[in-house]
């Protein structure tokens, strides 16, 4: 099996139709994007021990006494490092390996993405089941991360290639669906855990398990249906433009030679600052509606924390549902924004996000205080879009600015953004929320000031944004570099043959 694998065995015949690729991106892509839907694991694994209540710790132990204490149960802010740990190992992948995914081919990092990704959940079951933390972080969060960073890449270059006439819309196809994992993934972990709860189970460890295999098979159906286009391939009909458009490329940038340019880290700031704001948010989505909102969710007159144990099971039904429904706006945002781009430019459309943004990120504090359930959720419904937006985009960005030749490669670590945006985001909004409730302050109040911050880091990506301008002559590759890296990338694969 591991021969299927080479990328000479993906090579499509002339023929093949490029509508059959997106949907490989999005098996993968649906499956990994659940790391977006894990805050509906929160609530429970903070009860795992006590069941119906969280069982808190002695005050007299440290913090690492605390996190290895079988009798007490895991904090959120503890159990949030494994969501912080899939976009640190996410981006570390994505750019360890992004030169091997462009010279191997999308089929062999999907199959090691299913690997990782699946894995990952059976090693939290145990770790779950256990009652040890370091598991779920290891399984999850180290694990499930590296599988992340394979299965999000591996379909972005060898979907430029067959959409070179719509960039933008081929990466919306290739990573809509990682925006769309928890819009599926979220209820199913909600109903499962409502399955197997017993006096004595959450119900998580079993879930783990089940969604595990769910994803594996799913990856690996994603993975082996990839194929690449033959070299010199276009679409029938279209000629490259004759003339270069603003901001959109005719030459190459070697991967190696990206990160040296001033424009690699201004895209860099572009997609970390847009990362952070929305990802904290989307982690902590299910327990802040939760928190904000409390019994007027199911049209009680409670504070969370005032609701009996059956009102906090509605109260986290609809939560887990809000959960799903911005993961559909994700979804969709990540299709329309990068869509829109091929029109409007990438620039202007990053312009956007941040613009519009910020004034978000700003009003939502007021939604939260006048009451307005319905406005909330529209706020960070349209923040989703935008927030999915910028992921699809993004590659399309670094194509017009860096070439097509390394896209994959340069778009892997890029993703580093996404690893430091992962720690900023979560941090930014769970310790502020710990700092805010230690001092009095309620928990439907414990996350405006961090609302303001987000705004600010929309800020900075708006001037990052700015600044970008097309790369200097100098970095680009000459022809015979061109032509060499082409013969190195698996060329043979070519001579040998197209096998299917």
């Amino acid at each position: 099996m591991w021969g299927l694998l080479e990328k000479e065995w993906t090579i499509a015949k002339p023929d093949y139709n490029r509508w059959l690729v997106p949907p490989c991106a999005l098996a993968i892509h649906l499956c990994i994007g659940m790391a977006y839907g894990f805050s509906v694991f929160w609530l429970p694994l903070n009860r795992a021990i006590g069941i119906t209540e969280h069982v808190t710790c002695p005050a007299d132990l440290n913090w690492f006494d605390q996190i290895i204490a079988a009798e007490c149960d895991w904090k959120i802010s503890t159990l949030n490092w494994m969501y912080t740990l899939f976009f640190v190992y996410l981006g570390c992948a994505a750019a360890v390996f992004g030169h091997w995914l462009e010279r191997e081919g999308p089929r062999k990092a999907g199959f090691v993405a299913a690997c990782c990704w699946g894995g990952g959940f059976l090693i939290s079951a145990l770790g779950v089941y256990i009652h040890e933390i370091r598991l779920l972080w290891l399984g999850s969060g180290v694990i499930g991360g590296i599988g992340l960073g394979l299965g999000y890449i591996s379909p972005v270059s060898t979907l430029i290639k067959w959409f070179p006439d719509k960039r933008g819309m081929a990466t919306g196809l290739a990573i809509m669906g990682f925006g769309g994992g928890a819009m599926i993934g979220a209820p199913l972990g909600d109903l499962l855990m409502k399955f197997y709860a017993t006096e004595t189970s959450v119900g998580v460890w079993e879930t783990f398990v089940t969604m595990g295999f769910i994803y594996f098979i799913a990856m690996m159906c994603g993975a082996f249906g990839y194929r690449v286009p033959p070299t010199g391939w276009q679409p029938a009909g279209w000629t490259p433009p004759s003339e270069r458009k603003t901001m959109i490329t005719a030459h190459h940038v070697h991967l190696y030679k990206a990160p040296n340019t001033p424009q690699f880290w201004l895209i860099w700031g572009v997609l970390c600052m847009n990362v952070s704001a929305g990802i904290g948010v989307i982690g902590m989505a299910s327990p802040m509606l939760q928190e904000v909102f409390g019994g007027r969710l199911i049209d009680v007159d409670l504070t969370f924390t005032q609701l009996a144990e059956d009102q906090r099971l509605r109260v986290a039904t609809i939560a887990a549902g809000f959960t799903g429904l911005i993961s559909l706006f994700n979804i969709l945002g990540r299709i329309f924004w990068a869509s829109l781009s091929d029109y409007i430019g990438r620039k202007l459309t990053y312009y956007t996000f941040f613009t519009l943004g910020m004034a978000l990120y700003a009003s939502a504090p007021f939604a939260g205080q006048i009451g307005s359930i319905a406005l909330f959720v529209a706020i960070f419904c349209i923040i989703l879009t935008m927030y999915g937006g910028g992921f699809a985009t993004i590659p399309a960005y670094l194509a017009d600015v860096f070439g097509t030749q390394f896209v994959g490669a340069i778009h892997g670590r890029l993703l580093t953004a996404w690893s430091t945006a992962g720690i900023l985001g979560p941090v930014l909004v769970n310790y502020i929320r710990e700092f805010q409730i230690d001092r009095g302050v309620p928990n439907d109040q414990a996350y405006n000031i961090t609302m303001y911050i987000l705004a600010g880091l929309l800020l900075v990506g708006f001037i990052c944004n700015f600044l970008i301008k097309p790369v200097a002559d100098r970095y680009y590759m000459t022809e015979a570099e061109l032509e060499a890296e082409r013969r190195a990338a698996h060329e043979a694969a070519r001579n040998a043959g197209t096998r299917n």
